[in-house]
């Protein structure tokens, strides 16, 4: 089996994590949430932040044609970035009034017209919307299919100050995510993105991984802002984002009538970019443990898409209860995308959290699985692990494929990646995760159209800053000098051969001690 004709081969990127870096410090961005939390000291002080700075970073805003040439020399074809809603929009847009619907207290949705736009554009930073003009002219001019995403965890300061928001518990904002203003917001910069970037493509998502960032920020794991364990602001989040999505998916569509390429089926297909994690039970038999990881499998991977589908809004977030059914929401998703790294394995556990959530066993993510194991150790099940110490997990991407699949959308991997600064593990990782997914499309073919790596080049991993390298390509950070790595090499041949090599694969098997399904 060979990967089909016109299959999507590229790399992803988020601007805050690859755009500032310029010695001289001309493309800082200190208008987002997460500037100003990984500068704050408390956060530094207390090891939530690693103390590392974005503004020292690879400076694609400035060798973005640099790069680009880079993954075109390794056959790629496809190129997924996000525009920087707080560099468009550096200060708010509240002022634009526009009219909004609203059932069961759910925006359906919002009237923006050619007058809204226009004041709208009279708001946002040219230089920054001619700059992003260029960086996908750069890429549609080397052949590169462009995938739009509009938001990548980041947020305008003006919606989201997550030191006054964890510092109050939710109490005083803007809250961002958990901000009641922010679907309607979000739905104004995704008309003006349509807008001013719809005759420079035709695929776009709305949000990367939006369970990632409600779990993490709101859900007592620290790392993301805003940094608090409060299940009521991560229900808000996930709610919120849920109608910013449905409005944006009708906006975009109502904006963006160029068609930007021959082959697209339609001026504006509209996805959402989704890290879907296959969750098992630490004990099959025991029913808490069961329970549990329906619970975890339901927030983290089904919620959104049961809402975005199907119109099924559930409030209470709990699978044995039916929400409401909105008919606005159904049908509000034509393509997914799919992020990929690991597994998890669930223990259930009850007590107060259970008594609080009404849950009936709260999951609890064991220890040396998935994502939950020691750096550059072996897991429990005997995998490698990654500079992360997140294990080496090929075979739940055919997991979550069979569960993105049934969307009956296509989808498409739009990340899939590791951390491993001295590429001993990442030609291993490429090859099985590759293989798995050759073999996918074997049996269901059509249903995945393409593979983006993440990432071409070393970028700031969020809190964990600099220390966590994904590239196939060394940065040095004083310099800014990209080098290739082997792996690099592997992915071009396997993208030149439309394959799998069967060497590679036996390595791999090797070294990792992972043996696939024949």
């Amino acid at each position: 089996m060979t990967f089909p004709k016109g299959f999507l081969w590229g790399v992803s990127l988020a601007g805050f994590q690859f755009e500032m870096g310029d010695p001289e410090g001309r493309a800082i961005d200190p208008n987002t949430d997460w500037f100003a939390w990984v500068h704050d000291e408390k956060n530094i002080r207390r090891g939530v932040v690693s103390g590392d700075l974005p503004e020292h970073g690879i400076d694609y805003w400035h060798r973005f044609r640099e790069d680009h040439e880079l993954a075109q020399s390794l056959g790629m074809n496809a190129y997924r970035l996000n525009i920087e809603w707080s560099r468009v929009f550096p200060k708010p847009t509240y002022s634009v009034e526009v009219g909004v619907e609203r059932e069961e207290d759910l925006v359906v949705s919002v009237d923006i017209d050619e007058s809204d736009l226009a004041r709208l554009d009279e708001l946002a930073d040219k230089a920054a919307v001619q700059h992003y003009r260029e960086v996908i002219e750069d890429l549609r001019s080397r052949g590169f299919y462009v995938i739009l995403n509009l938001v990548h965890f980041t947020l305008p300061l003006w919606l989201h100050d997550p030191i006054t928001a964890r510092d109050t518990n939710l109490r005083r904002g803007p809250l961002g995510y958990a901000d009641p203003r922010f679907p309607v917001e979000f739905a104004k910069f995704a008309a003006y993105a349509a807008w001013r970037f719809g005759d420079l493509v035709d695929t776009w998502s709305t949000f990367n991984e939006p369970s990632v960032v409600t779990e993490q920020g709101y859900l007592g794991q620290a790392k993301f802002p805003p940094g608090v364990m409060n299940f009521k602001g991560y229900r808000r989040a996930m709610l919120n984002i849920a109608q910013a999505h449905v409005l944006a998916y009708d906006l975009v569509k109502r904006f963006d009538r160029t068609r930007a390429y021959a082959e697209s089926p339609e001026p504006a297909s509209v996805g959402i970019i989704h890290n879907l994690i296959p969750f098992h039970p630490l004990r099959p038999g025991r029913e808490k443990d069961v329970a549990a990881t329906r619970t975890a499998d339901y927030l983290h991977n089904r919620w959104i898409l049961h809402a975005i589908l199907d119109g099924a809004v559930n409030p209470s977030f709990d699978w044995r209860r039916e929400g409401e059914t909105i008919e606005k929401y159904r049908g509000k998703l034509d393509w997914l995308g799919v992020n990929y790294y690991s597994r998890s394995v669930v223990a259930g556990r009850t007590g107060l959290l259970s008594l609080i959530t009404g849950l009936p066993a709260v999951p609890v993510l064991v220890e040396n699985y998935g994502y939950q194991c020691e750096p550059r150790s072996t897991s429990a099940a005997g995998r490698p692990t990654s500079d992360f110490g997140w294990e080496i997990y090929p075979e739940g991407l055919a997991e979550v494929l069979s569960m993105a699949v049934e969307t009956r959308k296509p989808v498409l991997v739009t990340e899939n990646g590791i951390a491993d600064a001295e590429d001993r593990l990442r030609p291993h990782y490429i090859a099985l995760h590759l293989k798995v997914l050759e073999s996918f499309l074997e049996e269901r073919q059509g249903s995945v159209t393409g593979y983006l790596h993440w990432a071409l080049t070393d970028n700031y991993e969020w809190a964990d800053g600099f220390r966590m390298r994904f590239g196939l390509f060394h940065v040095d950070l004083e310099t800014k000098r990209r080098a290739k790595r082997p792996s690099a090499d592997l992915l071009a041949r396997i993208i030149a051969e439309g394959a799998v090599p069967e060497d590679s694969l036996k390595a791999a098997e090797e070294r990792t001690g992972v043996k696939l399904a024949a």
